[in-house]
Protein backbone atom coordinates (compact mmCIF):
# COMPACT_ATOMS: atom_id res chain seq x y z
CA UNK A 1 0.00 0.00 0.00
CA UNK A 2 1.41 3.49 -0.72
CA UNK A 3 -0.08 6.98 -1.25
CA UNK A 4 1.15 10.21 -2.67
CA UNK A 5 -0.44 13.36 -3.04
CA UNK A 6 0.53 17.26 -3.06
CA UNK A 7 -0.83 19.20 -0.76
CA UNK A 8 -1.01 22.85 -0.19
CA UNK A 9 1.26 25.24 1.92
CA UNK A 10 -1.59 25.95 4.34
CA UNK A 11 -1.97 24.63 7.89
CA UNK A 12 -5.23 23.05 6.85
CA UNK A 13 -3.37 20.35 4.99
CA UNK A 14 -1.76 18.72 8.02
CA UNK A 15 -5.13 17.87 9.12
CA UNK A 16 -6.33 16.75 5.90
CA UNK A 17 -3.02 14.60 5.29
CA UNK A 18 -3.24 13.18 8.70
CA UNK A 19 -7.09 11.95 8.28
CA UNK A 20 -6.27 10.70 4.81
CA UNK A 21 -3.23 8.65 6.39
CA UNK A 22 -5.53 7.52 9.47
CA UNK A 23 -7.88 5.99 7.07
CA UNK A 24 -5.57 4.66 4.53
CA UNK A 25 -3.88 2.39 7.57
CA UNK A 26 -7.18 1.68 9.14
CA UNK A 27 -8.43 0.05 5.90
CA UNK A 28 -5.16 -1.91 5.96
CA UNK A 29 -5.79 -3.59 9.49
CA UNK A 30 -3.20 -1.38 11.86
CA UNK A 31 -3.96 -1.16 15.27
CA UNK A 32 -4.83 2.09 16.96
CA UNK A 33 -1.44 2.76 18.90
CA UNK A 34 0.50 2.63 15.67
CA UNK A 35 -2.23 4.36 13.68
CA UNK A 36 -2.00 7.16 16.49
CA UNK A 37 1.98 6.75 16.31
CA UNK A 38 1.88 7.23 12.34
CA UNK A 39 -0.46 10.64 12.30
CA UNK A 40 1.71 12.25 14.94
CA UNK A 41 4.70 11.78 12.85
CA UNK A 42 3.19 13.06 9.57
CA UNK A 43 1.60 15.88 11.43
CA UNK A 44 5.24 16.92 12.75
CA UNK A 45 6.81 16.07 9.61
CA UNK A 46 4.29 18.30 7.40
CA UNK A 47 4.14 20.76 9.95
CA UNK A 48 8.11 21.33 9.53
CA UNK A 49 8.08 21.71 5.87
CA UNK A 50 5.01 24.24 6.18
CA UNK A 51 6.57 25.94 9.08
CA UNK A 52 10.37 26.22 7.57
CA UNK A 53 10.92 25.08 3.96
CA UNK A 54 9.97 26.79 0.74
CA UNK A 55 7.52 25.19 -1.86
CA UNK A 56 8.28 22.31 -4.61
CA UNK A 57 9.81 23.88 -7.41
CA UNK A 58 8.53 23.73 -10.80
CA UNK A 59 7.82 21.45 -12.22
CA UNK A 60 5.46 21.04 -9.51
CA UNK A 61 2.73 22.98 -8.65
CA UNK A 62 2.83 26.26 -7.32
CA UNK A 63 2.67 26.23 -3.41
CA UNK A 64 2.68 22.62 -2.86
CA UNK A 65 4.65 20.36 -1.02
CA UNK A 66 4.60 16.70 -1.48
CA UNK A 67 3.39 13.93 1.57
CA UNK A 68 3.85 10.13 0.72
CA UNK A 69 3.34 7.01 2.88
CA UNK A 70 4.27 3.56 1.92
CA UNK A 71 3.64 -0.03 4.25
CA UNK A 72 5.16 -3.05 3.48
CA UNK A 73 5.17 -6.30 5.42
CA UNK A 74 7.89 -7.60 7.26
CA UNK A 75 8.67 -10.39 9.84
CA UNK A 76 7.33 -8.29 12.77
CA UNK A 77 4.56 -6.98 11.51
CA UNK A 78 5.00 -4.24 8.73
CA UNK A 79 7.14 -1.05 7.98
CA UNK A 80 5.41 2.32 7.77
CA UNK A 81 7.49 4.98 5.89
CA UNK A 82 6.09 8.63 5.84
CA UNK A 83 8.01 11.53 3.82
CA UNK A 84 7.14 14.85 3.06
CA UNK A 85 9.09 16.52 0.21
CA UNK A 86 9.59 20.23 -0.14
CA UNK A 87 11.95 22.98 -1.33
CA UNK A 88 14.32 23.37 1.34
CA UNK A 89 15.32 25.67 3.27
CA UNK A 90 18.96 27.66 4.35
CA UNK A 91 19.81 24.42 6.87
CA UNK A 92 18.87 20.99 7.11
CA UNK A 93 15.91 19.72 9.82
CA UNK A 94 17.92 18.98 12.99
CA UNK A 95 16.41 17.85 16.37
CA UNK A 96 16.38 21.13 18.62
CA UNK A 97 16.25 20.40 22.21
CA UNK A 98 14.38 23.11 23.77
CA UNK A 99 14.18 24.34 27.34
CA UNK A 100 10.77 23.51 29.53
CA UNK A 101 9.44 26.56 28.68
CA UNK A 102 9.52 26.66 24.85
CA UNK A 103 6.63 26.33 22.75
CA UNK A 104 7.90 24.71 19.88
CA UNK A 105 11.16 22.48 18.64
CA UNK A 106 9.45 19.26 19.80
CA UNK A 107 8.61 18.17 16.60
CA UNK A 108 11.65 15.99 15.31
CA UNK A 109 12.10 14.95 18.83
CA UNK A 110 8.97 13.00 18.77
CA UNK A 111 9.41 12.01 14.96
CA UNK A 112 13.19 10.27 16.41
CA UNK A 113 11.33 8.41 19.69
CA UNK A 114 8.21 6.77 17.65
CA UNK A 115 10.42 6.00 14.67
CA UNK A 116 13.00 3.10 13.67
CA UNK A 117 14.60 5.50 11.90
CA UNK A 118 14.60 9.08 10.17
CA UNK A 119 16.68 11.17 7.86
CA UNK A 120 16.62 13.80 5.38
CA UNK A 121 17.57 13.70 1.36
CA UNK A 122 18.55 16.56 -0.80
CA UNK A 123 18.51 16.37 -4.49
CA UNK A 124 18.75 19.73 -6.39
CA UNK A 125 16.31 22.05 -4.99
CA UNK A 126 14.27 19.36 -3.34
CA UNK A 127 14.36 17.99 0.48
CA UNK A 128 12.98 14.89 1.85
CA UNK A 129 12.38 14.03 5.59
CA UNK A 130 11.34 11.10 6.06
CA UNK A 131 10.66 8.52 8.86
CA UNK A 132 10.37 4.60 8.66
CA UNK A 133 8.19 3.22 11.62
CA UNK A 134 7.83 -0.77 12.69
CA UNK A 135 4.20 -1.12 12.92
CA UNK A 136 2.30 -4.37 14.17
CA UNK A 137 -0.86 -5.29 12.35
CA UNK A 138 -4.19 -6.89 13.46
CA UNK A 139 -4.04 -8.85 10.44
CA UNK A 140 -2.63 -9.63 7.72
CA UNK A 141 -1.60 -6.77 5.49
CA UNK A 142 -3.60 -6.64 2.09
CA UNK A 143 -2.89 -5.05 -1.00
CA UNK A 144 -4.97 -2.18 -1.22
CA UNK A 145 -6.02 -0.13 -4.00
CA UNK A 146 -7.48 3.29 -3.32
CA UNK A 147 -8.52 5.72 -5.78
CA UNK A 148 -7.68 9.39 -5.06
CA UNK A 149 -10.86 11.90 -5.12
CA UNK A 150 -11.22 14.40 -7.40
CA UNK A 151 -9.11 16.96 -5.57
CA UNK A 152 -6.99 14.88 -3.32
CA UNK A 153 -3.97 15.35 -5.20
CA UNK A 154 -1.62 14.24 -7.99
CA UNK A 155 0.22 10.94 -7.50
CA UNK A 156 3.66 10.12 -8.18
CA UNK A 157 5.75 7.26 -7.04
CA UNK A 158 9.50 6.94 -6.15
CA UNK A 159 11.26 3.65 -4.60
CA UNK A 160 13.42 3.35 -1.45
CA UNK A 161 15.07 -0.14 0.16
CA UNK A 162 12.88 -0.05 3.48
CA UNK A 163 15.38 -3.37 4.70
CA UNK A 164 15.90 -3.04 8.73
Amino acid sequence: MSRTVLVPCTPSSVTGARQRLCSDLEADGLCSGAVGDAALVVSELLSNALRHAAPLPAPFPPDCVQVAWRLEPDEAGALLEISVRDGGASTLPRIARPSISALGGRGLGIVEHLAARWGTEVEDEVTTVWAVLRVPVEEPLQDAEWDDAPGAGIGTSRTRAMSG
